[in-house]
């Protein structure tokens, strides 16, 4: 018996696209299904039962966001993965697509190849319960809450987090393709270095894709930041074509590491350090944003968060909390 085809709905109102997408996605072995207005994709992914959903914000009758809204909000359609595909390019939207529960987004215009991939990846995703990421193979979501919230119940296990920042800006450099084995060769520099401790207890996961933990015991947190610090920031450059390197070295935006290993701090010190958290929010969805400033809400010190929008900071409203907005230049306390 033939194996089922994924099914794609396409939710796009210009035609030519659709049609493309249509043509192009049924050739690569999937089952295709395309509509042109937001309450028609509706309807069809509740009788469709698509696998994966393609949606254009800019519809004719109600809008992508709305269409997301409703999916969510219904049992039946509420897991299904949704890639946005848009002519919008602003942040703000992009996080509005995400705080809906979509779980890509995409620009146009696009390259077809780089679209399929991330079609590719939220299904496999979807297949193995969101348990993996799909390009570095490493645990995510649930896995990650739980091995969290074993750590946090025992003071012999310290937490390191480790970012690679200004992916975006390589990715609209270099494409979906290149930024894909960045993040999988930073992968297995961070497995690799871990496997010089030998310590079976040791965990690597996502908190998101470009953010990595490790809960490794508090001894070996000195030795395995200062080996991976050396590690990766050796390696950035390698990234870029040789003939990008010179000027990627100057550039604002490079590929860099943020490593924060805050539990060593405390033990050197014997204090409580300041965390200056910079925009870590955008990138988490509501669960795991609850957790990480629950988190946060439990330590001792004094934590400055920034962020661009004051509802996506999860400490808002807790006991000892200030905002402080920047209005035209000019700072305000609330």
């Amino acid at each position: 018996m033939a194996e089922a085809k994924p099914k794609i709905l396409i939710i796009e109102d210009d035609l030519d696209v659709a049609e493309m997408l249509n043509a192009y996605f049924r050739v690569q072995g999937y089952e295709v299904f395309t509509v042109n207005w937001g309450e028609d994709g509706v309807r069809s992914a509740q009788t469709v039962h698509p696998d994966l959903v393609i949606l254009d914000i800019r519809l004719p009758d109600i809008d992508g966001y709305e269409v997301a809204r409703r999916l969510r909000s219904d049992r039946r359609t509420a897991d299904i993965p949704i890639i946005f595909l848009t002519e919008k390019r602003e942040r703000a939207d992009r996080l509005q697509g995400l705080e809906l529960g979509a779980d890509d987004y995409i620009t146009k215009p696009f390259d077809v190849q780089e679209l399929r991939l991330r079609v590719r990846n939220a299904l496999k995703r979807m297949s193995q319960g969101s348990l993996t990421n799909p390009v570095s193979g490493l645990p995510e979501g649930a896995l990650v809450d739980e091995r969290l919230s074993d750590a946090m119940k025992t003071s012999s296990s310290g937490l390191l987090l480790v970012s690679l920042e200004n992916m975006d800006a390589f990715r609209e450099a270099y494409g979906f393709v290149a930024s894909d084995d960045v993040l999988r060769a930073v992968s297995v520099m961070i497995t690799n270095t871990l496997r010089e401790l030998s310590n079976p207890d040791d965990f690597l996961g996502h908190l998101n894709p470009m953010e990595f933990v490790l809960v490794v015991p508090q001894p070996n947190l000195s030795s395995l930041q200062e080996r991976l610090r050396t590690r990766l920031e050796q390696s950035l450059d390698y990234f870029y074509p040789i003939k990008d390197r010179e000027q990627a070295a100057k550039r604002k935006d490079r590929l860099a590491i943020k490593i924060a290993e805050i539990d060593l701090i405390r033990e050197v010190t014997g204090e409580t350090p300041i965390l200056l958290l910079d925009d870590v929010a955008s990138e988490l969805d509501k669960e795991r944003n609850s957790f990480f400033f629950n988190y946060l809400s439990e330590q001792r010190g004094q934590v400055f968060v920034t962020a661009t929008d004051a509802d996506s900071i999860g400490l808002s409203g807790t006991a000892k909390t200030e905002l402080f907005t920047i209005e035209s230049g000019r700072l305000k306390i609330s």
